[in-house]
């Protein structure tokens, strides 16, 4: 039986491994290169120059600590290379891992010819399920000037090889803000231009209002509430050429002059060129619509990850291709989703659980976030509580440094955790342990009878339930 799957990035490639050890022959289609946007021109690349930015603060501050030190020089020729050897290995590794498996790679873009077969390059295939993980673009909005040069998307940023003097970046989202948290690291003057009157808004709000605070301090300029009208070419006081960023706020005119602009206000399903219409499938907005169980209203075609417009999130993708493996194979043995919940020895078997899921922004400081905020459960009505710690009275945190930091959990009126938010150091760990405990609906109370080991960051969020 065999499983063709559209996209070779976190979700096609980790699905297609998945699906071989089940012994499905796989066919795999990428149009660009294996490892999608996370490996090749997002998660990973952005993460090798966080650590950079890190290091650069690190070095900045080396003082508090004892250790006599200068201003660092950065070599971004350097830090480039380093970030572009680390893609290129772990993408080596993911073409090994799929070759010895027996995944057939095809390279090409796909076109649906109808429900059942898909065109590469003059080449048909057919198989018996399809599984569409396409992933996303970066969405450029329409604005006048946005195809000027020195206008980037996240892709473009990444593989400039000489530092920005002045970076202008459109949105305040979680790309916008790691560019500018690494940016500025990096020594650029950096401005950040959001429509919303805050950033991270699908953030806790305390949460973004802090992060805001803390970039702040760090040099990075935000106008929030802000509209851009246009961007145009304009000279600079030593005759370079710059670009104008012209926006409207609160019914004023503002404007900022920068080297390069960053077009971060999100990303968008790609489905180009896929012909959806031949195969039948319902789209909305470019986005492949699914059920929970990642199926089409073509019973035989899945889309995972960013194509579905779900959760536009790396790991997402993954955890959404183990949900349309169970839902093939369960189809396959006949079962109906209550009886795959259990095997002959009539133990349960979990399926995944996409209810949670987590997500971090790698700024400095990080922040994290998982189940609901303060502001979703106000709107729906939703009863809570709130509890809250700080990392300044953290004796780790405090010993590390870095003490500007804000744990928040929040709990039903039954006392199981519903959501917890975090600014700080290793923030995204530490949301992940929530994350874990809230997968299996654990309480407030059985969170402050766990022992944590001393000291530690993780301590933090046994402070806040005690």
């Amino acid at each position: 039986m065999t499983i063709l799957i559209i996209g070779a990035g976190p979700g096609g490639y980790e699905t297609a491994l998945q699906a071989r050890k089940k012994g499905f022959d796989v066919i795999l289609v990428e149009s660009a290169r294996v490892g999608g946007t996370c490996l090749n021109a997002g998660c990973i690349p952005t993460k090798a120059y966080c650590r950079t930015a890190e290091i650069l603060e690190e070095m900045r501050h080396a003082g508090t600590f004892g250790i006599a030190s200068g201003e660092p020089v950065l070599d971004f020729a350097g830090v480039k290379k380093r970030k572009d050897e680390i893609v290129a290995g772990l993408r080596s590794g993911v073409e090994t891992l799929l070759e010895n498996a027996g995944v057939r790679l095809v390279r090409g873009r796909a076109s649906f010819r109808d429900s059942r077969t898909v065109t590469v390059d003059g080449t048909d295939y057919t198989a018996d399920y399809i599984i569409i993980a396409t992933g996303s673009v970066p969405s450029i909005p329409d604005i006048p000037g946005k195809d000027l040069p020195g206008v980037l998307d996240s892709t473009a940023l990444l593989e400039l090889g000489k530092l920005p003097r002045k970076l202008c970046i459109i949105g305040g989202g979680v790309i916008g803000l790691e560019f500018a948290s690494v940016f500025r690291s990096f020594g650029c003057e950096v401005t950040v231009v959001e429509f919303c009157r805050e950033i991270l808004p699908r953030f806790d709000q305390d949460i973004s209002k802090r992060l805001r605070q803390s970039l702040s301090k760090r040099g990075v300029t935000f106008s929030l509430q802000s509209e851009v009208r246009s961007i145009e070419e304009a000279a600079g006081e030593d005759g370079s050429r710059l670009l104008r960023v012209n926006w409207e706020r609160k019914g004023s005119s503002e404007n900022c002059m920068a080297d390069h602009v960053l077009m971060a206000v999100g990303r968008r399903p790609d489905s180009r060129s896929l012909n959806t219409d031949a195969a039948g499938l319902k789209t909305v907005r470019g986005a492949v619509m699914t059920d929970e169980n990642m199926r089409t209203n073509v019973p035989h075609i899945f889309a995972i990850g960013d194509i579905n417009g779900r959760q536009l999130l790396a790991h997402a993708a993954t955890f959404q291709g183990k949900v349309a493996m169970e839902a093939i194979i369960s189809g396959i043995s006949g079962q109906s989703d209550s009886q795959f919940r259990e095997n002959v020895g009539g133990e349960v078997v979990r399926k995944t659980d996409l209810s949670v899921m987590p997500s971090a922004v790698f700024t400095i400081p990080e922040a994290a976030s998982v189940g609901s905020t303060e502001e979703e459960c106000k709107s729906a009505g939703t009863e809570y509580r709130v509890f809250k710690s700080f990392f300044r009275a953290n004796g780790k945190a405090v010993c590390m440094g870095e003490t500007d930091g804000l744990c928040k959990l929040l709990a039903g009126s039954d006392g199981k955790i519903i959501g917890c938010h975090v600014l700080g150091p290793h923030a995204a760990d530490l949301v992940q342990e929530i994350s874990s405990l809230m997968s299996v609906g654990a309480t407030v109370d059985g969170l402050r009878h766990s022992v944590h080991i001393h000291p530690t960051l993780s301590e933090v969020l046994l402070s806040a339930v005690e």
